[in-house]
């Protein structure tokens, strides 16, 4: 049996798509493309299909992961185009490795997010994040199933930083295209997968609860990366490993 590691994106208009649709949609497409897919044992058999961490309904996405398992040898390569040629465009597979063992969620233990916020001048945006980053906690009401939950979401941000608007984000031409003649505040943060998890509209509310920062209109979040922190912060590629394991 050989298992394989992919990194898809999530673009444009199925950011809205749910995860459960997304797992549908990437089942078919496993079928559509002929993979030789193993399967579970039991009286309802199902293809070995593991999902790490999947973005939230609503959130883009250039980094989420999905393991498969094959019965027969796949070329890596050979694989991602016969996915992407059947995937809506969206859902687009930007990479596949073959496992050099381990597990992919030890290797993931936060998230870099950039996070649009439209009618939010940069200078209004740099305020409320020195506020937020100041903060020793930032309680933020969420709510849930089972009713509304207080969340301190500021031990969970280990770092936060405006970025100078550039145009529309490549990931999104043609889908997206916002008003470059209005202000638009470009937070880029990287947060820990704490339980529960954090995440981008926590962080959109405790810099409302700071800074009274509340954006005119919707913000739209992009997890650009995902991994484990080094030493200054970053983000360690999950699949690096993998890759360096084939060479």
């Amino acid at each position: 049996m050989q298992k394989l590691r992919l990194r898809y994106a999530k673009r444009g208009r199925l950011r809205f798509t749910s995860h459960r649709d997304i797992a549908r949609t990437f089942e078919r497409a496993l079928r559509r493309a002929g993979v030789p897919m193993a399967y579970s044992q039991g009286f309802s058999p199902h293809p070995k299909v593991s999902w790490v961490g999947a973005a939230p309904t609503g959130v883009a996405s250039e980094a989420e992961y999905v393991e498969v398992s094959v019965v027969d040898r796949v070329d890596p390569e050979a694989l991602r185009t016969a996915l992407d040629a059947v995937l809506p465009p969206g859902l687009d597979v930007l990479e596949v490795v073959q496992s050099a063992g381990g597990t992919l969620p030890e290797r993931i233990e936060a998230s870099a997010w950039r996070v649009e916020l439209p009618g939010v001048s940069p200078e209004e945006l740099t305020e409320a994040v020195a506020a937020l980053m100041g903060a020793g906690s930032v309680e933020v009401e969420r709510l849930t199933k089972d009713g509304k939950k207080i969340v301190d979401v500021r031990p969970a941000i280990v770092s936060a930083q405006v970025e100078a608007p550039a145009g529309v984000h490549s990931s999104d031409a043609g889908h997206d295209a916002r008003d470059l003649s209005q202000p638009c505040g470009i937070l880029m943060t990287v947060v820990r997968q704490t339980t529960p998890t954090v995440r981008p509209d926590d962080v959109l509310s405790a810099l409302r609860v700071v800074a009274d920062l509340v954006p005119p209109v919707p913000a739209k979040a992009t997890r650009m990366a995902q991994g484990r922190l080094d030493d200054e912060g970053g983000l360690v590629d999950p699949l690096a490993l993998d890759r360096a394991a084939e060479v």
